[in-house]
């Protein structure tokens, strides 16, 4: 009886975290042989989605809700930014 030998290819696969408050911040490309990672290029900032352009028709108050959004792991820091900006 002879045994099947099994045959790996190169894979390329993109992961990103899986926890919801993270998504959207970070993506990884990740080149696969087998179960060896042979290379990972991450891709920051991956979140824009033209805040300044949306601001551009909005009064301050009306924009808060959308700085929330900015940034998961920083809310705070960019609200304080956004409201003691103007001021």
């Amino acid at each position: 009886m002879t045994v099947p030998t099994t045959r790996k290819d190169l894979m390329i696969v993109n992961m990103g975290p899986q926890h919801p408050s993270m998504h959207g911040v970070l993506r990884l490309v990740v080149t696969l042989y087998g179960e060896d990672v042979i290379d990972c290029e991450p891709i920051l900032g991956y979140l824009h989605r033209g805040m300044e352009k949306i601001a551009e028709n909005r009064t301050i108050i009306q924009y808060f809700p959308y700085v929330t959004r900015w940034d998961y792991l920083a809310t705070m820091f960019t609200e304080a930014i956004t409201i003691n900006g103007p001021e």
